[in-house]
């Protein structure tokens, strides 16, 4: 199989410079990064094109052997074929092939002056939200303060007119090594950070970072049916990365406010219902609220405090899918208060004429009364 033309793929012109190769980098990087394409193979075999054509068009040994003898010339590299040394990019030596295919468990980077490639930090963000726009979805702006791409000098460090400049004390490599005894070992440059590129003429907006901190406003749709701890990921919408590194994500962590009339269950809901004493003796219809309205329920004669009412589908719909939850509602038997005197004194004999008819209309006081007979006789 034909490998690609570089320059295509990364869709520059044979004489692109460096900084128009990351640009382009950094733009198709973004583009087709695994984080934003899951599951996708294309874009997966795309991104490793890229990332491949960038590591040979940014590195002017590799680049000048393959502008002159095409991928047929750099095979030839690999294997030792080009001449002139046991690497074939003009004798370098053991520790240049070392620092080429350990440099970046060290933290360093690439020969050639080519900066390390970091992908930029993820960040966090906590949305509050009322419960009735946590069940039926709800799509809101937040702002983020976060590092960006500083635009002057398009994340280089370098002021306007001047670029970063291989670093003099590791030559490009980002690491240096320190001999221990028999040993040696790698660890990052100390004067780029593990970079191979130092500033010299830092860029006025950013102070040679490469990066600013700005706030961003970004709209952010919530799903219907999210709960406390639920998450959505804003892919590429993190911090920036460094020296054309891919951006970091955002993770919306979602937290439901306490509601004053529902408590939440998983995808059912709960709510008490209070039920005046008349009502709940010879029964009636009573309103209840539901995220959607008031509905009306049927109280049957004799209902006690703590009976349930179910309504069907009245709940919350799963976020990922599935039936919708349930609005239990618990009856609460309300005392009559501020009675005048003539309703005491009905109350009373009421009171004495259930006790005079000799029928039963408390058994779960009786009840409880026998109970505690029995504990204290000990039978």
């Amino acid at each position: 199989m034909a490998k690609p033309d570089y320059y295509k793929v990364l869709d520059v012109p044979r004489t692109a410079t460096e900084a128009d190769i990351k640009k382009a980098y950094r733009r198709l990087a973004m583009k087709y990064h695994p984080d934003r394409n899951p599951d996708d193979k294309d874009a997966e075999e795309r991104f490793k094109q890229v990332k491949e054509a960038y590591e040979v068009l940014t590195d002017e040994q590799k680049r000048a052997v393959y502008d002159q003898h095409g991928h047929d010339g750099l095979d030839a590299v690999r294997q030792g074929g080009g001449g002139g040394g046991a690497s074939g990019f003009g004798g370098a030596d053991f520790g240049d092939i070392f620092g080429e295919v350990f440099g970046d468990i060290f933290g360093g980077g690439r020969r050639g002056g080519r900066s390390q490639v970091l992908r930029g930090a993820d960040l966090r963000y906590e949305l509050e939200l009322d419960l009735k726009e946590a069940v039926f979805g709800h799509t809101c702006e937040i702002e983020i303060p976060r590092l960006m791409e500083c635009e002057t000098c398009e994340g280089s460090g370098a002021a306007k007119g001047s670029s970063p400049v291989t670093c003099e004390q590791c030559n490009g490599h980002g690491v240096v090594r320190v001999s221990q005894g028999f040993f040696q070992m790698q660890q990052p440059c100390p004067r780029c950070r593990g970079s191979g590129r130092t500033v010299k003429n830092p860029c006025d907006a950013c102070l040679g970072q490469g990066r600013v901190r700005r706030t961003r406003k970004l709209s952010v749709k919530v799903p219907a049916g999210v709960s406390t701890g639920d998450r959505i990921r804003l892919g590429g919408e993190g911090e920036a990365g460094r020296n054309g590194g891919p951006s970091g994500d955002l993770y919306v962590e979602i937290a439901v406010r306490p509601h004053a009339i529902f408590e939440r269950d998983g995808d059912d809901l709960y709510c008490e219902v209070p039920v005046g004493f008349a009502t709940a003796v010879l029964g009636g219809s009573v309103n209840v609220p539901t995220l959607q309205g008031e509905v009306a329920i049927k109280i049957p004669p004799e209902t006690q405090s703590g009976r349930q009412f179910r309504l069907r589908d009245q709940g919350v719909k799963p976020v990922r899918g599935g039936s919708r939850g349930d609005l239990y509602c618990r009856v609460v038997v309300e005392t009559p208060v501020n009675l005048t005197a003539e309703q005491r004194e009905l109350l009373r004999k009421f009171d004495q004429s259930l006790r005079e008819d000799g029928k039963s209309h408390t058994p779960r006081e009786e009840g409880f009364l026998e109970g505690v007979k029995r504990f204290f006789s000990g039978r």
